[in-house]
Order: C-alpha cells, then structure tokens, then sequence
C-alpha cells in the first residue's frame, strides 16, 4: 500500500507539472494558474515523503508514477482536433 500511495503522489504531481506546461506555453492564464496552485499545495504537502523510504523499491515506484504522469499530463494537454 505505502509503494502503491508513493506511485500515485508522483504520477499526479509530474502530471500536473506537465499540464501546466502546456497551458502556459498557449497562454491559458486560469488554466495555469489553478495547475499551478495545485502544484505547489499538493508539492508542499508531498515534500521529502519519498525521500524517507530507502531502496530501489520506493524510487523505483516513484519515477515510475512520475514517468507515467508525464506521459498522462501530456496528453491532457495535447491540442483538440
């Protein structure tokens, strides 16, 4: 559960990381603001938790989450049509 828990912490704050990259770059001022807040609440309540957990298990299973998230972000992002 703790590695299940790591993996979703990563995916959805590179995913969120990722789409407001893509607002910023069009422009979407409330879209990258309301990202952006959510990045940093979520990113301050997430901070050093993944760092507590030695092994390559636990980093493994969060840049696993981060690299899907990327991926996820991205295509939330894409241009429509």
């Amino acid at each position: 559960m703790i590695l299940l828990s790591l993996f979703a912490r990563a995916f959805l704050q590179v995913a969120l990381v990722a789409l407001n990259v893509r607002y910023i770059s069009r422009g979407m001022y409330p879209h990258a603001f309301v990202t952006g807040f959510c990045i940093s609440a979520f990113w301050w309540a997430n901070a050093g938790a993944a760092a507590l957990l030695p092994g390559i298990a636990p980093l493994a299973t969060y840049a696993a989450g981060a690299g899907l998230g990327t991926v996820v972000g991205m295509y939330l992002g894409r241009p429509k049509g």
